[in-house]
């Protein structure tokens, strides 16, 4: 059975963009066009379809909030930031990456 890269690298992905977008939105808050642009821009290749129910869900779990903004240009924007609960799973989220990234560096031996 031949294995599929893109299908390897998206599985991987997917695995990681709740991370990513608390990664995100530590930094500042953001609404959901930048959030996919610096998605993008870092090769996580994401869609509306696919952002919209990670931020829902982060959002039930008390993870993030939001807030509306007018905008000068077409609808209000909903900006997104992190929570403190957001900012302790990032926590509990940077140890968990930095111990797997260990335990594949040291397979790799």
């Amino acid at each position: 059975m031949e294995i599929n890269a893109d299908n390897v690298r998206s599985q991987m992905r997917k695995g990681v963009l709740e991370y990513c977008i608390l990664c995100i939105l530590a930094k500042r808050e953001a609404y959901a066009s930048v959030i996919i642009e610096e998605l993008k821009a870092a090769d996580m290749i994401v869609v509306e379809g696919t952002l919209y129910p990670l931020l829902i869900r982060q959002k039930n779990q008390g993870m993030l909030s939001y807030r509306w903004e007018e905008s000068t240009q077409g609808p209000p924007r909903k900006y997104y930031c992190i929570t403190d609960k957001g900012r302790a799973q990032l926590a509990e989220m940077d140890s968990a990456w930095q111990e797997m990234v260990r335990a594949i560096e040291m397979l790799k031996r």
